[in-house]
């Protein structure tokens, strides 16, 4: 048992990451401009920054800095702010000194740093019924990416930043026919459930798609962004265990992976996220899981932000951004690495200041 984790299931891939010499950690980043629409997403100080979050978020991972705009990337409401979880998987990962990956599955802004592509388009309005113009060939690249990666590697943990994933997420949920309503969670502490409904209804519609009658691909097309084929193909293109650093979108992901291999043994990944998506009453992550698949074990990270004097931090006990940029995943790296609660926060509050 190790302090700050809950794990519900299996701990052989924690085991298996407390002795694994070289995992790597990949992020994966995207648009759907279904983040424009305004009060649909937090993960932005407005809706049209909410473009420039995904590249932002990985400027600041690998440069220390924001180049591609001037806004940082935080969640803004009202007068409280909280900052994108891409500072808590920059520190999380230079403790526990795992190497990091970019991929560009599809953004509109791309960012200044070194970066692998899956493809030049980026992802549309879902309430157009065409969310994904390349679905297929951002699969395909990142299962090439994933047989390369299990090659050089013993794990991978695949993480995402995407502005408006979660209703995205619920779109691809929907049209693979899970219920899903009301049970993606969000990066505010107000979840917006009937907005992300009512773009999803619409997306299907102008797509001619009914619940439970989409393929995968299909699915992503018409209502979901580029981050969600290329997480899925990573997982099919490896022979090798992985953790998917994230929440709901997470859940998305596993379901795209049923729909492409039923037989999947789901044993061989781990969901790893944050107690603030884990407990959040504004959604159901376990309940999604559970219709998937009912080995699907989930890590729960708990960096007990109530003791920090960091007041944006403190904001995610109030229901501010959750997860993100693959920040369960990588404190759940850390401490399996050994590191205390105490010492990550701490990281994470240096790296915040």
């Amino acid at each position: 048992m190790i302090d700050g984790i809950t794990t519900y299931g299996s701990d052989e891939l924690t085991k298996k990451l407390q002795n694994c010499d070289d995992p790597v950690f990949i992020l994966t980043i995207g648009t759907t401009e279904t983040s424009l629409i305004d009060g649909i997403s937090g993960a932005g100080p407005s809706a049209d920054l909410t473009e420039y979050t995904p590249a932002s978020d990985v400027e600041f991972m690998v440069l220390g800095e924001v180049r591609c705009c001037d806004a940082p990337a935080e969640t803004v409401v009202g007068d409280a702010a909280a900052p994108t979880p891409a500072r808590l998987t920059k520190a999380s990962l230079q403790l526990s000194e795992i190497p990091f990956v970019i991929v560009d599955a599809g953004s509109k802004i791309k960012p200044d740093v070194e970066y692998l592509s899956f493809g030049k388009e980026y992802g549309r309005d879902i309430r157009t019924g065409k969310g994904v113009l390349n679905p297929l060939e951002i699969f395909e690249n990142a299962k090439d990416l994933g047989a390369e990666l299990s090659r050089r590697h013993e794990m991978l943990l695949i993480g995402e930043s995407i502005a408006a994933g979660t209703t995205t997420a619920l779109g691809v949920l929907r049209a693979l026919g899970y219920e899903a309503n009301e049970k993606v969670s969000g990066s505010m502490p107000h979840n917006p459930h009937d907005m992300k409904t009512k773009v999803v209804d619409e997306g299907l519609k102008n797509a001619g798609i009914k619940p439970g009658e989409a393929d995968a691909m299909q699915a992503i097309g018409a209502v979901g962004d580029p981050t969600l084929p290329a997480i899925a193909g990573l997982v099919l293109g490896s022979d090798i265990p992985i953790i998917l650093s994230g929440g709901t979108q997470m859940a998305a992901a596993c379901a795209i992976i049923k729909s492409e291999q039923p037989n999947f043994d789901f044993s061989r990944i781990n969901l790893a996220t944050t107690v603030y998506v884990a407990g959040d009453e504004t959604a159901d992550l376990f309940g999604i899981l559970k219709q998937i698949d009912d080995n699907i074990t989930v890590n729960v990270v708990d960096p007990k932000f109530e003791e920090s004097e960091h007041e944006g931090l403190r904001n995610y006990l109030k229901g501010f951004v959750k997860e993100g940029a693959g920040a369960g995943g990588a404190m759940y790296s850390a401490l399996v690495s050994g590191k205390s609660v105490e010492k990550l926060r701490r990281k994470i509050e240096k790296v915040c200041e």
